[in-house]
């Protein structure tokens, strides 16, 4: 089960950020990497993995998840260690391709997801007043686990509301609750590794994912 391939279609010029064919009431996640090949992409289908896991919605209640990378390989695809971990997670690793990163991504998205702190930099330093969206995701994690629950819209008002409550209320966040070494917003590059540590990263990274769809979702994990 995936999501439209929004990178790829043409915007419509509106306000609300919005591909046509999609839905105009969306939430666009964009996560970022070096080279669009092992990390943003494992991510990328461990989120929609997780989503569909917690929904069982195609769409998703409007959440459109994506990814490219600051290097990104265009076309190429996902490194074959990276669908090893996708398939250990029952995630769907087909029909992906790399993308590099556009200044349309980040026009478009209203979270960006990064590996690292260089790529949450590059990514703010292509403007679009990117910075109050824009996150490493262990960073956003941590943020997220300080956020309570009670205060976001409840689900009654709409996934999309939520989640861009959810991203207001981590930027403001942000300056207080710092990480406790520069490493530890940090998710390693495993291009080149063997298997053993692509499947921590990316037991890593499914870590880090868990509490931020449970808090876009309301709805937590299957035990």
């Amino acid at each position: 089960m995936t999501a439209p391939d929004a990178g790829r279609g043409i915007w419509d010029g509106e306000e609300t950020r919005t591909f046509t064919g999609l839905p105009r009431d969306s939430f666009r996640i964009l996560h970022v990497s070096t080279g669009n090949v092992c990390r943003s992409p494992i991510t990328e289908r461990l989120t929609r993995h997780a989503l569909a896991d917690r929904l069982g919605d195609p769409l998703w209640g409007g959440l459109v998840v994506e990814s490219a990378g600051t290097w990104g390989h265009e076309g190429a695809p996902m490194e074959a260690n990276a669908e090893a971990v996708l398939a250990d997670f029952g995630a769907d690793a087909s029909g992906f391709t790399g993308r590099e990163l556009l200044d349309e991504h980040v026009i478009m998205a209203d979270l960006v997801l990064t590996a690292t702190r260089d790529h949450r930099q590059q990514v703010i330093s292509m403007g679009h007043s990117a910075g109050l969206r824009t996150f490493t995701l262990k960073e956003f994690t941590r943020l997220v686990k300080a956020i309570d629950p009670a205060t976001l819209p409840p689900l009654e008002e709409g996934l999309v509301v939520r989640a861009r409550a959810l991203v207001r209320a981590a930027a403001a966040l942000r300056g207080w609750l710092l990480a406790p070494t520069a490493e530890a917003d940090e998710v390693f590059d495993p291009y080149g590794a063997p298997l053993t540590f692509f499947r921590s990263i990316g037991d890593e990274i499914n870590e880090a994912l868990d509490p931020v769809v449970t808090a876009l979702t309301g709805v937590p994990a299957r035990m």
